[in-house]
């Protein structure tokens, strides 16, 4: 692993936080190994309202939370919250917020209905990772960005704080994942973005952010690509393709952490 690598883990969900599944899992011990091999690195995911803060041991960073962040004309504080994983030298950081993530929920609700703001959550808590990083003030080489909750990351990224110093200097990473969410996100959301200061042109992919759509938007931002999964739905495998964008094939579900160190280290070179 390339000295002094810095590198961005953000994630819609991480064991032990939410059940074991191969994204949740990966999120928790990608970094761990990452970090094993002489990167630091940072976790961030949502603060979801069926974390159990008191058994996590979660508690609030006043220096980082309180700023508001608009969408769509609303205010909506951010709050900060980060926990230790235990067994492993790990923090997670968590972006909270009353309106979007105090519901005994992840991203559906109880009968597995999707949640009519997803779009807004995902733009609050795309911005509130960015913007905390720029609190910390620590500047990342690497930004790995984990399926479609993450997806509008590469793009503030790319068009809205490309000129911060802190995130001049950075390679931005995408996974995908065959995890795909039925139907489409509120049609609204290309709109809510626009007024972020990314332009109606860079937006055409989302008219309809459905999963897939989502994706290749993501993939159209970032500078690299890895398949998370197996079998990745053929269209977005073919989107993947015709990027011509360095990809890792799926490195296996064990012993794949110098897979991801050889890739992290050939796009900072």
């Amino acid at each position: 692993m390339t000295n002094n690598a810095k590198i961005l883990y953000v994630c819609q969900q991480v064991v032990p936080y939410l059940p074991e599944n191969d994204i949740a899992t990966l999120c928790r011990y990608l970094p761990q190994a990452m970090q094993e091999k002489g990167a630091e690195i940072r976790i961030f995911m949502p603060r979801w309202g069926c974390i159990n803060e008191r058994r996590n041991q979660l508690h609030e960073v006043i220096r980082l939370s309180g700023m508001n962040l608009i969408i769509d004309d609303t205010d909506h504080q951010l709050i900060i919250k980060v926990a230790s994983i235990p067994s492993a030298r790990v923090q997670v950081y968590f972006i909270d917020n009353e309106d979007f993530f105090q519901r005994k929920a992840t991203w559906v609700d109880a009968d597995g209905n999707y949640f009519d703001d997803n779009e807004e959550r995902a733009i609050f808590f795309a911005r509130g990772v960015l913007e905390t990083v720029k609190k910390l003030r620590w500047a990342p080489n690497i930004v790995h960005c984990h399926d479609w909750f993450t997806a509008i990351v590469p793009v503030y990224l790319k068009k809205v704080f490309h000129n911060d110093p802190i995130f001049r200097d950075l390679k931005i990473v995408v996974s995908l994942y065959n995890d795909p969410f039925p139907g489409s996100l509120n049609p609204e959301m290309a709109a809510k973005l626009l007024q972020e200061g990314i332009k109606k042109e860079d937006l055409a992919l989302i008219d309809t952010p459905d999963y897939t759509n989502l994706m290749k938007f993501a993939i159209t931002h970032a500078d690299a690509v890895v398949m998370g999964s197996p079998d990745i739905q053929p269209d977005l495998a073919q989107w993947v393709e015709t990027a011509g964008k360095p990809v890792l094939p799926y490195p296996g579900a064990e012993n794949y952490d110098n897979a991801y160190a050889e890739f992290y280290d050939k796009l900072l070179q």
